[in-house]
């Protein structure tokens, strides 16, 4: 067949349960796929592990397969996912074990070689590509079970098992990458969370899960099964595009996708092809994802009511800091008040104090009771939104490189026989940031503006990357885009954002897309499971950025 239809169920292991029944029941599939790790879940993986060894996968995923895994087998739909997590041999055994209850006649294989022999890290997990799920595929596999794979590799290898690409098809393989990055994180694709969600079918209620057209060429159409909502749109597209990546340069194990070469054409309704995509060879060494545990944490909550709020708080600081030390305390003061007002939350700010230490029992209920033995003695009006409690363990996410021949890939096919995966024979040795682009000036002349929110010209998709945050702006028009390109600087957003201030910040342009990409280095500190932000994945920081208020050309309307 010349087309290879990839569907997604799980955009995190948590996602929208029915989704694996949504998709088998909609229409015609030959893939589904289902993504469930991401640095924060290799961490909760790994404690789930530390209390029974026979854990570490997605167990979500079982349950969601005893009721769909008899319909896959029954329309011949292969199903490929990275729910093993730290424990993909486990995983499959209980595939095994739950399609022989059923009566069914399922051949498993996994992928492993990815977890790493590190004595000081709870989990460290290199960052392995499609070749191997492509080898359990072409040995006669129904599901694929594997650990810690590129996101996107979950659906390059499908592809190359259909296509017969080798690690030369670079082009195939990059067009295939995109494919497999804009359906890796389910219905955020087909209009969830997206900037102009307004102006959806069904105002964004309930998206439909995306499929990938792929094409022997590495080309595709993104697309959804007819009657689900949300919808399949250059913009929607490219909102995901641009989620979670760096500069033009997309590292990957088996190719470096180049993101200033995709083209973004609607097709039809709910129908956009993808083009164009370049690939030049990968780099020799593999990301390594590394959590360990950094010590515990608590968190309690303020209400500051009316009048003096810099001063109660100040109070509440002298107070805590006197009961507790001040080593670990982070305070963190939200002006959610309005003046003169009726109601007491509308009137009240927030302060949140968070305290980090490796002593469980000062982190514990000495703070949280510290807290609340302020409730009779402290500022007028003291009241908490928190209950005393103990301290919770918190993870650190570093990532780390490994060289890819040091790794040892492996293909366990249905049979049982062990497959090893060679590491790519060419590779670029590319492992650095791209050149960046600064802001072009001596565009067209805009000097008449008009006061309002970026927001009503541009859209954002912001998201983590271990301590890091990236934020993708992208231009509506092709009027906006020329402006947007010089206007929108590096030292411009740190005055629209002043968080990123003191922070090194990149800044890459992808003119295909109409859209500047943002890499924020340190803004999320120890990554999503150590930070007392109060977005702590980044996720709202482009919505942030489309509020702002600021001069916009008077003659680009939104």
């Amino acid at each position: 067949m010349s087309v290879l239809r990839v569907g997604n169920a799980s955009g995190f292991y948590g996602d929208r349960f029915d989704a694996w029944r949504e998709m088998l029941d909609g229409g015609e599939l030959d893939v589904l796929t289902g993504d469930y790790l991401a640095e924060l879940t290799m961490l909760i993986l790994g404690r789930d592990r530390m209390r029974d060894p026979s854990l570490g996968y997605a167990k979500t995923f079982l349950r969601q397969l005893e009721g769909v895994l008899g319909t896959a087998r029954e329309r011949g739909v292969t199903l490929v996912t990275n729910a093993g997590g730290l424990n993909p041999a486990g995983l499959a055994d209980a595939v095994r074990s739950l399609a022989a209850r059923l009566g069914l006649d399922v051949r498993v294989g996994y992928v492993e070689g990815d977890a790493l022999q590190r004595p000081d890290a709870l989990t460290a997990n290199a960052y392995l590509g499609a070749f191997g799920i492509a080898a359990c595929l072409d040995a006669g596999a129904d599901v694929v079970v594997t650990g810690r794979v590129t996101d996107a590799s979950l659906a390059v290898g499908p592809a190359i098992a259909r296509f017969g690409w080798t690690r030369d098809d670079l082009d195939a393989l990059a067009g295939a990458t995109v494919a497999g990055h804009l359906i890796e994180c389910g219905a955020q694709v087909t209009g969830g969370n997206f900037s102009f969600f307004t102006e959806l079918p069904d105002g964004g209620r309930r998206p439909g899960f995306p499929i990938a057209e792929l094409h022997p060429d590495g080309s595709c159409v993104l697309t959804k099964h007819p009657g689900t909502g949300g919808a399949v749109t250059v913009e929607t597209v490219t909102a995901q595009l641009l989620y979670e990546v760096g500069g033009p340069d997309y590292l990957g194990p088996d190719v470096v996708t180049r993101l200033d070469t995709v083209r973004l054409d609607q097709e039809g309704p709910d129908r956009v092809r993808v083009t164009g995509v370049r690939g030049t060879p990968p780099p020799d060494t593999l990301k390594v994802g590394v959590n360990n545990l950094g010590g515990f944490r608590n968190s309690m909550t303020f209400v500051l009511c009316g009048l003096d709020v810099p001063a109660k708080a100040a109070l509440v600081r002298s107070q805590i800091e006197e009961s507790v030390g001040t080593e670990g305390l982070e305070f963190t003061l939200a002006r959610t008040d309005h003046p003169d007002v009726g109601d007491t939350e509308a009137a009240s700010a927030l302060l949140h104090v968070h305290l980090r230490d490796g002593d469980r029992s000062r982190a514990g209920r000495a703070f949280s009771a510290a807290a609340v033995e302020l409730a009779l003695a402290s500022y007028p009006g003291c009241t908490l939104t928190t209950l005393p409690g103990d301290a919770t363990p918190y993870g650190v996410f570093t990532a780390d490189t490994i060289a890819q021949d040091a790794v040892e890939h492996v293909a366990v096919l249905p049979s049982g026989e062990r497959v090893p995966v060679p590491p790519p024979t060419v590779t670029s040795g590319l492992q650095g940031a791209p050149l960046q682009h600064e802001a072009l000036t001596g565009g067209p002349s805009l000097h008449a503006t008009r006061r309002g929110p970026l927001g009503e010209l541009v859209g954002a998709r912001s998201g983590d990357k271990g301590g890091d945050a990236n934020l993708g702006v992208w231009a509506r028009t092709d009027t906006t885009w020329a402006w947007l390109r010089g206007w929108l600087t590096v030292e411009r957003l740190a005055e629209l954002l002043p968080e990123t201030a003191p922070l090194p910040v990149e800044r890459y342009e992808l003119p295909n897309l109409r859209a500047v990409n943002f890499v924020i280095r340190g803004l999320l500190g120890q990554g999503v499971a150590a930070s007392t932000r109060f977005d702590p994945q980044a996720k709202a920081l482009g919505e942030l950025l489309r509020s702002r208020v600021v001069d916009l050309p008077a003659e680009v309307s939104a």
